[in-house]
C-alpha cells in the first residue's frame, strides 16, 4: 500500500509538470524531448525495478521497526504524533540537504552524482536521472536516519512523497512569473532557484542545495539568488560533457566508474 500511494502521487505530479512545461516552459530546449527522454525515463524505470528488488519500503519498514522496538529519539521522549510528525520530516529534509552537499564534495559519491548533473538540459526528467548506486547509498542513508530519530511511519511516506513531488516541482521547465518565484522561495525551492545548481560553473553549481524548502540554503550560507548569465541563457550540465553528444543509458550506468573526473 505504502508504495502505491508513493508511486500514484509522483506519477500525478510528474504528469502536472511535464504539461505545464509543454504549455508554459521558462527555456527554450535545444536537445529535443525524443533525445533526452528515453535516457531520463529508461534510468527512472530501471532504478525503481532495482529498489523494488532490493530495498525498496524499506525507510517506513524502519519507522515501524523503530517504533515497535522504541528505538530512536522520538520514541525515547515519547512525544505527541503531531510533534513527531513535524520533527520527522524537518530532520530528514535537513539530512537529505546535507547528504546533497557531502554528494557534491566527496568524490566517491560524485562520481555517482555526477549521471544526475550530465543532464544538457533542465525538465521534470532531470529529477529521476540518477545512477542506481547512489538511489541505494541514499535510502540506506535515510534508514539510518529513520532509526536516529526515531521517525513517525506516517511521516516517512509523507516525506517519500514530498522528496518526489518537491524534486519534479524544482527541475521542471515551468514559467513562474518573476514576482509570485521571488516570494515562494521564502518557504519552497523553485526551478529558477534550483536550476542555478545546475549551472556549468562551480561557484553556481556549489549552491541552492536544498530539494523541498529553502531555509537551509539560506541558514548555512549556500544560496544564490541569480546565476551571473540570464535564466533564459545559462548553460546547463558539466562542462566536460557539453562537447559531446547527449550520453545514452549504459554510458551514464558505466561513467562513475570510467570518468572519475575531479569536481
Amino acid at each position: 500500500m505504502e508504495t502505491i500511494i508513493r508511486l500514484t502521487a509522483s506519477l500525478g505530479i510528474f504528469f502536472i509538470m511535464i504539461c505545464w512545461e509543454y504549455f508554459s516552459p521558462r527555456r527554450t530546449q535545444h536537445i529535443s524531448r525524443k533525445q533526452r527522454w528515453p535516457v531520463n525515463l529508461g534510468l527512472a524505470i530501471f532504478n525503481m525495478l532495482v529498489m523494488r528488488l532490493t530495498v525498496g519500503g524499506i525507510a517506513y519498514l524502519s519507522a515501524v521497526d523503530a517504533a515497535e522496538n522504541s528505538w530512536g529519539l522520538l520514541n525515547w521522549v515519547a512525544a505527541p504524533g503531531w510533534m513527531s510528525i513535524i520533527v520527522t520530516l524537518l530532520f530528514l529534509d535537513f539530512a537529505i540537504y546535507c547528504q546533497h552537499i557531502f554528494s557534491h564534495k566527496w568524490p566517491p559519491l560524485w562520481h555517482l552524482h555526477q549521471v544526475h548533473h550530465t543532464d544538457l538540459e533542465f525538465d521534470a526528467t532531470t529529477a529521476v536521472r540518477f545512477h542506481p548506486l547512489e538511489i541505494m547509498i541514499s535510502m540506506l542513508y535515510k534508514v539510518l536516519c529513520v532509526y536516529l530519530i526515531g521517525a513517525n511511519p506516517w511521516a516517512v511516506i509523507a516525506f517519500e512523497i514530498i522528496l518526489n513531488g518537491a524534486a519534479t516541482f524544482n527541475h521542471s521547465n515551468i514559467n513562474i512569473p518573476p514576482a509570485i518565484d521571488k516570494k515562494l522561495r521564502w518557504l519552497l525551492i523553485t526551478p529558477d532557484m534550483h536550476r542555478i545548481h545546475h549551472s556549468t560553473l562551480t561557484t553556481e553549481t556549489d549552491s541552492n542545495y536544498g530539494f523541498s524548502i529553502s531555509c537551509w540554503d539560506r541558514l548555512f550560507k549556500t544560496y544564490i539568488a541569480e546565476p551571473r548569465q540570464s535564466q533564459t541563457a545559462m548553460a546547463i550540465g558539466l562542462n566536460p560533457f557539453r562537447q559531446q553528444n547527449e550520453l545514452g543509458f549504459v554510458q551514464l550506468l558505466l561513467l562513475p566508474f570510467k570518468s572519475l573526473r575531479p569536481r
